[in-house]
């Protein structure tokens, strides 16, 4: 769903310039592991090291909410979105929270 979209952390994309400000556009997707994958993850944890288990989970939840935050911009009119962060809160024991935000801008390339 990316498309054209441009998306920066920063509060300006190099070479464009910011015509329309659009306002706050954010994705928000609530995840938990199963029961199952939670006995996995934490018998992972005894161990030590990487959690591929609890990685992709984060992974699928942060990808989860970009997108979604994306398809806000574009029902904004937007093309870029600029001072994109992610927020993560744990709802209750197990159920994690994910928010990506930004600050939906319509952005012209400087000749």
């Amino acid at each position: 769903m990316r498309n054209n979209m441009l998306i920066t952390t920063s509060t300006g994309l190099e070479g464009y310039k910011i015509v329309s400000q659009l306002g706050l556009v954010r994705g928000i997707t609530v995840r938990s592991r199963s029961i199952i994958g939670n006995l996995a993850g934490g018998f992972m944890t005894i161990f030590g090291g990487r959690s591929s288990i609890y990685t992709e989970l984060c992974e699928n939840a942060r990808e989860e909410a970009l997108q979604l935050m994306i398809q806000h911009a574009t029902e904004l009119g937007a093309n870029a979105i600029i001072t994109m962060r992610y927020d993560a809160n744990e709802v209750m024991n197990g159920l994690t929270e994910v928010l990506a935000y930004g600050t939906a801008v319509v952005v012209e390339k400087i000749h």
